[in-house]
């Protein structure tokens, strides 16, 4: 069960609350150390399935905790950027993004009682929202000027854009199942 990627998939988690209260601190430098450390949880996400795959080491327990960690992560991000802006330009974004995670992750549990997980498995275009999702929240939190945020606000609704296609995608993959049809 302990493995190397399961290692970081769990040190990924122990980054949530450390990042969290580097947000809030009140120093100069404490939006840059919780940007450094969303990164550090971003590059052991990659890290993790890489090492997962490549040291034939993959588990239940990662494939289950792995995209826990991850919506975990990205979801505190989010409520911390909606406290700090208190804008709807961040927060109707965030709410999107969080209720398609809802969403898909019920999804995916749901096609895996019928067998069919496979259907909604994770494609190109889930990878690229993460990648700019991620980047976008980079921006956001570490502020380091204004071109950094209106650039940041701008990947923020192109991962919007792919949140929302990307669910269609999978909306569409279970389509049958959802109504009840079997072609």
């Amino acid at each position: 069960m302990l493995n190397i990627p399961n290692i970081l998939t769990l040190f990924r988690i122990l980054l949530i609350p450390v990042f969290v209260v580097l947000f809030y601190l009140p120093f100069q430098w404490s939006n840059l150390w919780a940007a450094g450390i969303f990164v550090l949880a971003a590059i052991t996400d990659w890290f993790d399935g890489y090492l997962a795959r490549r040291l034939n080491q993959t588990t239940a327990f990662g494939a289950f905790l792995d995209p826990v960690a991850d919506k975990i992560m990205v979801c505190s991000a989010l409520v911390v950027i909606v406290e700090q802006y208190h804008s709807f330009i961040v927060t109707i974004p965030a709410l999107i993004m969080i209720g398609r995670e809802i969403l898909i992750s019920a999804l995916r549990e749901w096609m895996a009682e019928l067998g069919k997980r496979s259907a909604v498995a994770v494609g190109w275009m889930g990878k690229w929202k993460t990648s700019i999702q991620m980047v976008a929240l980079v921006g956001l939190i570490w502020q380091m000027n204004i071109w950094m945020v209106w650039l940041a606000y701008l990947l923020l609704y192109l991962a919007v854009v792919l949140t929302l296609s990307s669910m269609w995608q999978y909306l569409q993959a279970a389509r049958g199942d959802l109504l009840g049809r079997h072609d």
